[in-house]
Order: C-alpha cells, then sequence, then structure tokens
C-alpha cells in the first residue's frame, strides 16, 4: 500500500463519522506498512470536545503500541505515519507532536483552524524538539468536497 491507499482508507473513516451525523473527518495511523488504529471525529457521539479524528486514533496507537510516544519499542527509526482528512487544527497538532508522530499526510488544507501553516504553525516550530515530515494536497478534492456537501446539507 502506498500514501494514497492509506488516506483512502481514512476517507473512509470519515465517511463512517458522517453516517453517524458527525463531521466527515477520519485518520489511520501506520506502523511498519500495517494501520494499526483509525479514527473518525466522535465528538457529537462521545460528548467529548477532544474526540477528533486524529486524537481517536492516537490513542488506539498508543495502546497498539503500548507507549504514549509512538516510536519503534524495539529501538529501530521507522515511525509512525498519520493521515488524515482535514489540516490538524492546534488540539491535534500538539497531540502529535507529543506522540512522535514521524510523518503527517493530510488531504485538504483547514482555513478556519488548520494549525499547519494555514492559519497557525504548530507543527515544526523552529523552538520544539520534535519535527514531522508533513505531506498535505493528497486527494484534496476530494476531501475538500465531502467536508463542503457535508456542511451545504446541514444548512
Amino acid at each position: 500500500m502506498d500514501d494514497l491507499d492509506y488516506l483512502r482508507a481514512a476517507i473512509a473513516e470519515a465517511h463512517t463519522a458522517e453516517q453517524s451525523g458527525e463531521v466527515p473527518i477520519g485518520a489511520v495511523i501506520v506502523h511498519k506498512g500495517e494501520i494499526i488504529a483509525r479514527g473518525q471525529n466522535r465528538v457529537l457521539r462521545d460528548h467529548d470536545p477532544t474526540a477528533h479524528a486524529e486524537i481517536v486514533a492516537l490513542r488506539q496507537a498508543g495502546l497498539a503500541l503500548e507507549n504514549y510516544r509512538l516510536i519503534n519499542k524495539d529501538g529501530g527509526d521507522e515511525g509512525c505515519t498519520l493521515y488524515v482528512t482535514l489540516e490538524p487544527c492546534a488540539m491535534c497538532a500538539g497531540a502529535i507532536l507529543h506522540a512522535r508522530i514521524a510523518r503527517l499526510i493530510y488531504a485538504a488544507p483547514d482555513p478556519k483552524a488548520g494549525a499547519c501553516g494555514s492559519v497557525l504553525s504548530v507543527m515544526n516550530h523552529p523552538q520544539l524538539n520534535h519535527k514531522v515530515e508533513v505531506v498535505s494536497g493528497l486527494l484534496v478534492e476530494e476531501c475538500g468536497s465531502l467536508l463542503t456537501n457535508f456542511f451545504r446539507a446541514r444548512r
């Protein structure tokens, strides 16, 4: 599988969130070529303002790796990659940094709350010690349309 395949898995999570009445955002975390965690927005279902797709996936990945730092237990240098359909907000960007995610792949930019350059630049701030490889723009039209259609239908 490649980045597009994993991002499509995140899109599938977004569709499931939408079917449950949530904002359609999905995420998956990959370690050593395997999806170890999945997340989708759950803020309404869980009555939890922190239950963004990224946070849900980070929690699952921590359990899967038995570590709050999502790095190899065996000391290897292959870290985890987080795939998400929308640019992370400041809360999620902070959690991504604390979890020591190696790569972040996101599709659509978030011009209202994005913290990876759209509104804020939390990710890879020069004063922080952890750096994340950030890739954006894959499947941006598909993910952007998913969100636009969701909010258009609600108005």
